[in-house]
């Protein structure tokens, strides 16, 4: 899929249609993966085949859900539009 880089949308802050730069947003790094929940919930999941709740591997999305924002050249505050879409391949034209 082939989105232009710079595209003219509704900005909520400046409240007007302005020119909106697209910037694609990486996963971060997961924060507190030992918190005392994640580790009840790994222990809990040790024991036998789908005691107590259902083992959730090997049932993984296809794709990952690509996450934009646009960035307002007026007032360089960025937003969402939508929660993101999965898609296989993502390209940002220039024009």
């Amino acid at each position: 899929m082939l989105i232009p880089k710079v595209q003219k949308r509704f900005c909520p802050t400046c409240r007007k249609h302005t020119e909106c730069v697209i910037h694609r947003v990486s996963s971060g790094k997961q924060r507190r993966s030992m918190a005392a929940g994640q580790r009840r919930f790994l222990r809990k999941m040790t024991g036998f085949g789908s005691f107590p709740k259902s083992n959730p591997h090997d049932r993984a999305k296809p794709t990952k859900k690509l996450d934009l924002r646009y960035e307002c050249k007026v007032c360089k505050k960025q937003h969402m539009v939508g929660q993101g879409f999965r898609i296989k391949k993502f390209e940002v034209t220039k024009g």
